[in-house]
């Protein structure tokens, strides 16, 4: 099942505190950047979801698949708490550049 326009444009609006954040259509789903850095994307169900590392899990968020095969990321799931919100991005992203 493929996502809707309108939920992308609801977490990007909810993201719009964080500068360079991009998403690009794949698959019937989006792919999230922030500052050229994909950390996660809308997939499945319109379920929002980052990539798992090190300095998010102190978030204590919800697993899940994002599709089958892939690999277990957090679910964000209150994106009315747009500090949470961002922060968990910006957490993500500091440790996924120190991959590259």
């Amino acid at each position: 099942m493929s996502t809707t326009k309108e939920y992308k444009d609801y977490v990007l609006d909810r993201l719009s505190n964080l500068d360079n954040i991009f998403c690009r259509p794949m698959m019937g789903g989006y792919l999230f950047y922030y500052n050229g850095i994909l950390f996660g994307g809308i997939y499945e169900n319109d379920n929002f979801l980052v990539k798992k590392t090190d300095s998010n899990k102190k978030y204590n968020l919800k697993e899940e698949i994002p599709y089958k095969g892939g690999k277990l990321m957090y679910l964000l799931d209150d994106l009315d708490n747009i500090e949470l919100l961002c922060n968990v991005v910006l957490d993500t992203c500091v440790d996924l550049a120190k991959k590259k």
